[in-house]
């Protein structure tokens, strides 16, 4: 990744915000495919589509107090639904209620201090150039072989550029473009859609005209600047050909990304904290996602959990902001990071009494939660010392030990900060301070 694009692998984290016509249907954002409702029917639902309680200025304060550096709303979804003033079509939150949402929400992130993103599908269901394939709400219909013998998508393709066109030449700069999706491979016996069908080279070449800075992920179907792992966290971290790769874990609260009423299968703040730390120990961010209400409220839980992950990062942030994998290994359920001349473990099992490091022994001049600032006491225990009554032993040489207290903070994931002693070389991936200051 280019050195323009380094603020991407310093910030780490990020919101993802889906807000579209689905919102106010609160049966998730793919409810037209789902229930294969017909374009036309589904269009109906514009008319009850009046999101007034919509606030991107506190949309955008609650991911900075999140400790959030970069948000990502979707611009538009598979439905077809422009959230932006889009002269290519009527179907439009400017049309349906006055009001472009993209606007307001770049407006508030630059005012708040964070890095633009958008969201873009590539798939348009309400577009009637659009060719039906297994994901089209209309692929059961008896006549769906001839409605598509009818469709082009040489004409799509142009009303595609062409929306994409207005995203990134009306809203100043974009720094992050999310394209979703290809899906290549046949199925059910449909065809799927490939980057032929959106002619990706040349869409990827049209958007880094326009915004030469901006970052592209990798759902265009060709490579671009990072991967983007969905619903899962990866083992490892990742790589195409053995090399190393920039990539974002991409996660929901419930499952869903769009607003869903009925759907009560949240994580917990400590599982998506213990996610962004895992993510950043494996060389990835993550971009965690809300769905606001069909009124545009972000939902009494959304702002609970944030704020939440928000009192951790305050307190914790230098161990996940400009930080990154550190070569050490770290002990079974625990992480590391490293920023600058600092080790993060990150404590996701409470242990009693004690954590043994390997190999850090000598290596360490201080150590302390990083949550209070409280000194942790080590040791280095003898290698031919025996375990025996209440004296502990048997850890190979060089390994550090850690005394910890028998009760656990009362943070989401504990935190303890490894000063390495001067002689340690400082790691070359981190151009920040520790205080977060540019070097």
């Amino acid at each position: 990744m280019s050195s323009s694009h380094d603020w991407f692998t310093h910030d780490r984290f990020g919101l993802f915000i889906h807000f579209g016509l689905y919102s106010t249907l609160a049966r998730h954002e793919w409810v037209m495919t789902r229930e294969q409702t017909a374009p036309e029917d589904y269009e109906r639902n514009a008319r009850f589509f009046d999101p007034d309680l919509f606030d991107a200025r506190e949309v955008a304060r609650a991911a900075k107090a999140a400790g959030m550096r970069y948000a990502v709303l979707t611009a538009k979804h598979h439905e077809g639904f422009a959230m932006f003033d889009s002269k290519l079509t009527d179907y439009t939150s400017m049309q349906t209620f006055g009001r472009d949402i993209v606007r307001e929400f770049v407006d508030a992130c630059r005012e708040e201090g964070l890095r633009v993103g958008l969201y873009f599908s590539l798939i348009d269901w309400h577009h009637p150039e659009f060719t039906i394939d297994y994901h089209h709400p209309l692929r059961d219909r008896e006549d769906a072989v001839e409605l598509n013998a009818s469709r082009d998508m040489v004409m799509y393709r142009e009303y595609l550029h062409g929306q994409v066109r207005e995203l990134l030449t009306n809203y100043g700069t974009i720094d992050y473009l999310f394209y979703d999706f290809t899906y290549d491979e046949p199925r059910d016996g449909w065809e799927g859609k490939g980057p032929a069908d959106w002619d990706a080279e040349a869409l990827l070449r049209l958007t880094r005209e326009l915004q030469p800075g901006i970052l592209v992920n990798d759902r265009l179907g060709i490579p671009a600047d990072l991967v983007t792992p969905e619903q899962y966290q990866p083992d490892e971290t990742m790589t195409r050909d053995g090399v190393e790769v920039t990539w974002e874990a991409c996660q929901t609260l419930n499952g869903s990304w769009g607003y869903d009423r009925d759907n009560v299968d949240f994580k917990t703040p400590d599982l998506l904290v213990r996610m962004l730390v895992d993510s950043v120990a494996k060389g990835g961010n993550m971009l965690l996602n809300i769905g606001p209400d069909g009124r545009g409220a972000v939902t009494p839980r959304d702002l609970a959990t944030l704020a939440a992950i928000g009192d951790w990062m305050d307190r914790n942030e230098r161990s996940v902001i400009g930080a990154g994998p550190a070569a050490e290994v770290a002990p079974f359920g625990t992480r590391f990071t490293r920023r600058g001349d600092r080790l993060y473990l990150h404590l996701f099992h409470w242990p009693f009494g004690h954590v043994h490091l390997p190999d850090l022994a000598g290596r360490v001049g201080f150590a302390r939660f990083l949550h209070d600032g409280s000194e942790i006491r080590t040791s280095a225990i003898d290698p031919d010392q025996q375990a025996w009554n209440t004296t502990p032993g048997g850890q190979p040489a060089g390994t550090l030990t850690l005394h910890l207290p028998v009760t656990r903070p009362d943070v989401l994931v504990p935190t303890i900060e490894l000063f390495l002693a001067e002689d340690e070389t400082r790691t070359t991936n981190d151009a920040t301070t520790n205080e977060g200051e540019t070097a």
